[in-house]
């Protein structure tokens, strides 16, 4: 037989589209020849390949070897085709019987010795083989558990290129290997981050509290050292888990970013980013060279995105938030390919009142200084922002005084799921779950608040306090405050509070 076979899948942004790997061997001078648009890695594939089956004690074909990635179009890129490309020369060579290759896809990378290595994506690649028909993947033990999250997918891994072979030969498939410890990170031995380790800011913590329980970005305004790095730290410690589907999202970019950990593959609590200040556009919405990778913005999707000391960041930088905050996705267009990455996180920003950072009396920076350095966020993104408030320096009384008010994070937790759930129950009938994702037509048309308790807002604008798309977004906030509070809608007092939130007159 001079004709094999088998399947792969090449990643676009989060999405996969199977590949069919074909070998042909003809006569003539030996030499390789790769068509169907791969990269650069892709092509070094056939000298991976040849040294892997060699030390594995198989023999390389004689002759020209002519492998085809079909669809031809469609751009391939990366190290993941090298054990199909290694299955479809031994099957194509009749070294190893064509039959298992039918139907199964191969997803690994292969060492110079012949060991199968792990490569990102192959949640996100294994989720779309299995809606395109295939249910059978073998893979590097590395992927394992990561494959195995996808239902009904028949995983088998392989340690190496001769355990691929017996296993196409007709035998039993490979046992896992024994499973090294994993050892727990210490902060979560420990028990973690605690809202109630954040002491003086009782403003803050409510904020925290209602950023949690409305999906609602926040802004923290104040000197080093009152609070503002911990407070968004620990704000994913009071937000409900994944549920199964948001799982699976958020751990298909981690894995296509190869950020997920050993051991636990399924990423089940909302993530947490926090990029330095120097961070460029691309490393925070995606981009780069012919294949894009997904940014900052999509690692923390489903969680929180922490922008510290947001005036430092490039102006452009933070005004390309703006349009994934409004769609919740990231659109990168390339000249190979154009590929979405999801986006919806919640944004917290925070922010030293001036660039000396000293409180009060003793800030030394003049005013055209103080606004040149706030002039970098941008009204338009700031608008956006439904929660500011100010942290203050906090004295000793305070800090002791503090101690048997503030709650912990398990307390808050709770009182976010019950709002949550009551915000549920009012959207079951639409595509929302949070109070932050309704529409502002939307919420006026089908979830009106009294007149009366509109007349806060009312004056504002006519002030020119508020714009319109901040009277939305605090309409948000007020429903977010009457959940919390158990009433059926919100009053005068929920709007003038979240009035004062967004204004960031709170404090």
């Amino acid at each position: 037989m001079t004709l094999a076979r088998t399947h792969c899948v090449t990643l676009l942004g989060v999405r996969g589209h199977v590949v069919e790997v074909e070998v042909h061997l003809g006569g003539g001078d030996p030499g390789v020849t790769m068509v169907g648009l791969p990269d650069t890695a892709l092509r070094e594939a056939r000298d991976r390949v040849r040294a892997a089956l060699v030390n594995s004690g198989e023999s390389w074909p004689s002759g020209q070897i002519t492998v085809s990635l079909s669809p031809a179009s469609l751009p391939k890129a990366g190290s993941l085709f090298d054990l199909a490309i290694a299955g479809a020369v031994l099957a194509a060579a009749g070294e190893v019987p064509p039959d298992r290759l039918e139907g199964s896809v191969l997803i690994a990378e292969l060492g110079l010795d012949g060991r199968a290595r792990p490569v990102p994506g192959v949640l996100p690649a294994v989720v779309s083989a299995t809606g395109q028909g295939f249910g059978r993947f073998v893979v590097a033990h590395g992927n394992a558990d990561e494959a195995r999250l996808v239902p009904d997918a028949d995983v088998v891994p392989v340690g190496n290129l001769m355990e691929l072979c017996d296993w196409l030969r007709g035998g039993e498939p490979p046992p896992d290997p024994p499973r090294a410890e994993v050892p727990r990170p210490r902060e979560a031995a420990d028990g973690g981050p605690d809202l109630a380790d954040v002491l003086g800011q009782p403003v803050a913590r409510r904020a925290v509290e209602i950023a949690a329980a409305g999906g609602h970005n926040l802004m923290m305004l104040g000197s080093p050292g009152t609070g503002k790095s911990l407070l968004a730290e620990r704000l994913p410690t009071v937000l409900p888990g994944l549920g199964p589907a948001e799982a699976l999202e958020a751990t298909a970019i981690h894995s296509v970013a190869g950020m997920l950990p050993a051991g636990s593959p399924l990423v089940t609590r909302p993530p947490f980013a926090a990029p330095h200040h120097t961070s460029s556009r691309a490393a925070i919405i995606g981009g780069g060279s012919g294949y894009p990778s997904p940014g900052w913005v999509s690692k923390a999707h489903r969680g929180v995105l922490f922008v510290d000391e947001a005036p430092q960041f490039g102006r452009g930088v933070l005004d390309s938030l703006r349009e994934p905050l409004e769609r919740g996705e990231v659109v990168l267009a390339r000249a190979a390919s154009t590929v979405s990455f999801p986006a919806r996180f919640q944004l917290v920003m925070a922010a030293n009142p001036c660039p000396c950072a000293k409180p009060g009396a003793l800030c030394t920076c003049p005013a055209g200084e103080r606004r040149r350095y706030f002039s970098r966020l941008s009204g338009p993104l700031l608008d956006r922002v439904d929660l500011k408030v100010e942290l203050q320096p906090v004295t000793r009384a305070e800090l002791l005084a503090d101690r048997a008010f503030a709650e912990s994070s398990a307390v808050v937790a709770a009182r976010v799921e019950k709002a949550r759930d009551r915000a549920a129950a009012r959207l079951a009938h639409t595509p929302w779950a949070t109070n932050a994702e309704i529409p502002g037509s939307r919420l006026r048309r089908e979830f009106p608040v009294e007149p009366v308790a509109l007349r806060v807002l009312g004056r504002a604008m006519d002030q020119g306090l508020i714009s319109a798309r901040g009277v939305d977004r605090a309409l948000r906030v007020a429903w977010t405050l009457a959940d919390l509070a158990e009433r059926d809608r919100p009053g005068e007092e929920e709007v003038a509070y979240a009035f004062a939130l967004w204004s960031g007159r709170a404090w």
